[in-house]
């Protein structure tokens, strides 16, 4: 396939900077892959289609203070963004600066922190933060890291609204945007109709924001994240589709760590490194219904959601969701998609 069978137009304005005044006070497009069908509602709509035996899996992943201002020995600029805590003093960072430090070189942070290159690993640079942990040293140095298409700095309402309700594990660079819907309220709501609430870890890189290069998708390979899936939550959505439920991933990232769990068929605990490409052709074995976003044009996110209801119902959707004014990327509005057969 060709990427740029995934391109579309899309007017700046509609890429939404802000999160909505309150979580849950987004719109939610309804799209049934199966019949191809369009339906404009509100995110507060989502509990009364949850089914009583459905199993909703969400991301508890937690963005970290990924972005930090360096200086070379010249005076020079470096920004760091960190891609992956490697536990300790060590992480591998994207690093961009006119002249970025060769393996050997030093990274200044603030007054007192002193970073090693220690070598490349393809795009990234394996750093050494002397002294003191990588977490510990983002928080006191860190900025959250939004998206390049988020225009402004992060200020007090990011560092709350970047975060889903249910974040709790430290190591991501990007939120799972389709969970930044929820508050306590809707889960809640949710439970209450009988469904049951698991959930899984993938932490988000970088590269989700990255367009594919090249012009084959079959040609591109992801970056790999690290992921899991316990063993409560595979015993949910067993225990779900036993009693005819079926499972709702919220986000993209939820997805991808339940289809890595079941690459060898069945759904099984697992955790490790996922580089799962998702494209039309793929064959979904665990989930059938999926929360998400609007996807940057020629994303591999945009490709999974195509693998997912069909390429020319997403066309379809993302026509309509332009001419409707919804609200783009990772603080716009939502889509709910019953998944293509």
């Amino acid at each position: 396939m060709r990427v740029a069978e995934f391109d579309y137009q899309l007017p700046e304005e509609l890429i939404a900077q802000h999160p909505a005044p309150r979580r849950g006070a987004s719109r939610l497009l309804r799209l049934d892959a199966r019949s191809g069908a369009l339906e404009d509602l509100r995110f507060e709509d989502l509990p009364a289609l949850v089914g009583p035996h459905d199993a909703v899996v969400v991301n508890d992943t937690r963005v970290i203070k990924a972005r930090l201002a360096g200086r070379k020995a010249s005076g020079g600029r470096v920004e760091v963004l960190i891609e992956r805590l490697l536990g300790g003093e060590e992480a591998l960072a994207l690093l961009r600066a006119s002249h970025p430090p060769k393996p050997g070189g030093l990274i200044y942070v603030g007054d007192d922190v002193i970073v090693d290159v220690l070598g490349r690993e393809d795009d990234l640079y394996r750093l050494r933060f002397r002294g003191e942990s990588v977490e510990a040293l983002l928080e006191r140095h860190g900025a959250l890291p939004l998206p390049p298409y988020i225009h402004h700095a992060p200020g007090a309402d990011d560092a709350e609204r970047y975060q889903t309700v249910f974040a709790e594990r430290p190591g991501a660079v990007a939120a799972p945007t389709a969970g930044l819907h929820f508050d306590r309220a809707t889960l809640e709501r949710i439970a209450a109709r009988g469904a049951a609430l698991a959930r899984v870890t993938l932490h988000v890189g970088a590269g989700t924001f990255q367009p594919l290069r090249g012009e084959e998708v079959e040609a591109h390979r992801m970056h790999s994240e690290r992921y899991e899936v316990p063993q409560r939550t595979v015993d949910a959505i067993a225990a779900a589709r036993a009693a005819g439920g079926r499972v709702l991933a919220v986000g993209t990232t939820s997805l991808r760590a339940l289809e890595s769990a079941a690459r060898e068929g069945a759904l099984r605990a697992a955790s490790g490194e996922t580089d799962l490409f998702v494209y039309p052709g793929f064959r979904f074995r665990v989930v059938e219904r999926l929360l998400t976003n609007f996807h940057l044009p020629r994303s591999s996110l945009l490709m999974l959601v195509a693998a997912f209801a069909g390429l020319d119902n997403v066309r379809r959707a993302y026509a309509h969701a332009i001419a409707e004014r919804y609200r783009f990327f990772s603080y716009g509005d939502a889509m709910l998609i019953e998944r293509a057969s």
